[in-house]
Parts: C-alpha cells; structure tokens; sequence
C-alpha cells in the first residue's frame, strides 16, 4: 500500500517552521557556541553536523530524545550513516562492518522509539513535535502508523534535515570566508537588522535576511547534496530539447535529472561555475529563468522538498549568529567535494580561525 503523503504535509506551514526554529536559536545555538573559548581554530564540518543533529533532534525526535537520550541517539545515527555507502544501494546486506554497525543500531533506535512511543500513547499529554505527528497520524483506510513505520519516518527524517543542512552550511561559510564581498554584504544586512530589531531573532526577522537567504541558495545550488532524482512516468509523453530533438517517454519509465548538472546550465545561469549570490536578486532571477523548475536543488513539483522553508531558517539562525558574534577566517584550502559519499558533501576537514567580538 502507497503511504499517505498527507502524514508529512501538516509538520512544515509557516506556524509549524516558526515553532520549531524559535527555540533552536537561544536554547540551542547560543549554548553550543558558548562552549567556543574567545579565540581558536576548529573544524567548520564536524561542529555544524553536531549541531544540525541538535536543533534537528529538538524539532523531530522530541524532548525525550532532547532531554535524555541525545548522546545515545546522536551516536547510533553516525553508525547509520556510515552504513549507507554507494555499494549499500545494489547490495544493501552485503556483510561488511559498517552494514552490522548499521544493522545494530537500526534495532537499538527501535527499541529507544518504541519505548517512547508505547510511554506517550499510554499518556493524555501530547508534545508539539513531529514524533507527535507521526503517532497520531493515519493512513488513507483509517490505519494508523505502527511503532516500526513511526521509527523508519523519524531516522529519514532526520536523515533528510541533518545531512542536506549540514552540507549546505558548511559550503555557506566556505563561500563567504572566501569571498569578503559576498561576507562583508551579509555582516551588512546583520548590522541594519540589529539596529531595527535589536538583537532579538525570531521567523519574520529570519525572513527578512535576504542577502544570507541567496548566499545559502548560491551554495546549493553549486552543491546540491542529491545529484540525482527520480520520477516515474504515470502516462506516455515526449520531451523536445533545445536542440529540437524528441524523447518518447513510455507509462512506467522512471525518468531523471541531475541538480549538479542542472544548477549549472549556462542558459539558464550565467557564469555558471561562479559563486555570485546576486544571481537571484530582483532584476536577474536567474532561478526564474527557463521556467519553475530551473532551480531544482530541493527537487520539484508534487515532490519537492516538504522541508526546504525549515532549512533555510535554521542555517539562517545558526549564520545570523555565528556573523554577529564571531570574525571568522578559513586557514585550510578551500574544501573539495567529497563524491564518494551517498549524500554529496564536503571532503576533509574546514578548519576555521575564530575570534569573539559583537558586531557594531
């Protein structure tokens, strides 16, 4: 039986984005940068993953996981993701040691999800989460989602939020250490938001950072992390390129598009191979060019991205903080892409200098 879509449809409205990004930013970001002493180096990648798995986990897996279980939780996802190579997608079960330390911690996550599951269903109190949701939600016949289908939505979508933020924030701050334009626009647009808002964040000043908002989609779109999507043909049509020539596609076929490839059409985005923000302000809209879907790094059409307005807020919350307090400056080269990964991300090690300061 087809899944419901409908079960993911409510978790991201404004209200439901607003909700969840509000909290992140003093409870979370500020503590976790706190830990930062006045000036050092450190490794760009790794804290933004081990943060996008915090804000990630307050928002989707719940105050039990939140308040109790992080450390536990946080570490069987790194053996989850390690177990999910390029191999894993022809041979899934092949026996190799990174398949079993997946294998394993798929059924300890089980079990933790399971007995929270059992707890709150037992209980008259409901969490304004999406561990929430999905108990609660139902299926087209009137089923409801068992304990195994609730765990297997919350590890995807986890695993959507954690790897596609923390990738994309990282080739964020590579960028903007790199180009000081590009940085010196953003600390701008920071400056003249505290002098409106002070220092107060909440969604509608996240919404009004529209100089961040396109560095972040410039990144993307020079990285999408998922350089492949897929869609299956529910009815025979043909395709006429810009070359005039026609591609029958046959009811059934699965057709497919690449974002890396796509995100650099030079018809549709001039220098394509630059990085230049700019490219999607008012009077370019480069994105806009050859129609809806000339801008496909969150996909497209029925199924695009039910999360795409919840990541940019929070790698908006986490860049708004680290530009206002923090200089920044990027001492190792500037990263490779890293192609062997399943999800495409960053290779190496991005070591940062940094320096605290308030910005003026």
């Amino acid at each position: 039986m087809r899944p419901n879509v409908n079960i993911l449809k409510p978790l991201f409205p404004r209200e439901a984005a607003a909700s969840c990004i509000l909290p992140i930013r003093p409870a979370k970001i500020r503590d976790f940068f706190s830990k930062w002493g006045e000036r050092g180096e450190v490794d760009l990648k790794d804290e933004l993953e081990r943060l996008i798995i915090l804000t990630a986990s307050r928002c989707l897996l719940g105050r039990e996981v939140r308040d109790q279980l992080f450390d536990d939780v946080s570490a069987l996802f790194h053996d989850l993701d390690n177990g999910m190579l390029p191999i894993s997608v022809l041979f899934p079960y092949l026996p190799l040691p990174a398949h079993r330390r997946r294998d394993r911690a798929r059924q300890k996550l089980s079990e933790i999800f399971s007995k929270i599951i059992g707890s709150r269903k037992r209980s008259d109190k409901a969490e304004n989460d999406m561990l929430q949701c999905f108990i609660e939600s139902k299926y087209k016949d009137g089923r409801q989602t068992t304990e195994s289908e609730v765990t297997g939505l919350l590890i995807a979508a986890l695993f959507a939020g954690q790897h596609t933020s923390s990738i994309t924030s990282t080739w964020t701050g590579a960028y903007l250490m790199k180009y000081k334009e590009h940085f010196s626009a953003a600390l701008d647009e920071q400056r003249k938001l505290m002098e409106k808002h002070g220092d107060k964040i909440d969604h509608d000043i996240l919404s009004e950072m529209d100089v961040l908002y396109r560095c972040i989609k410039e990144a993307l779109r020079l990285h999408p992390p998922l350089i492949m999507l897929m869609r299956a043909s529910h009815c025979d049509f043909n395709v006429t390129t810009r070359d005039g020539k026609t591609y029958d596609i046959p009811k059934g076929h699965i057709v497919a598009t690449s974002p890396a490839f796509a995100n650099r059409l030079p018809h549709i985005f001039k220098n394509p191979d630059s990085y230049d923000p700019d490219r999607f302000s008012v009077g370019r809209e480069e994105d806009k060019a050859a129609g809806a879907f000339s801008y496909i790094s969150f996909g497209g059409g029925r199924h695009g991205c039910l999360g795409e307005p919840f990541a940019y807020l929070q790698i908006k919350a986490i860049w708004s903080h680290l530009l206002r307090n923090f200089e920044l400056e990027l001492v190792s080269p500037f990263p490779e892409i890293d192609w062997n990964a399943m999800v495409v991300g960053v290779k190496g090690n991005v070591m940062v200098r940094y320096k605290r300061r308030q910005l003026s």
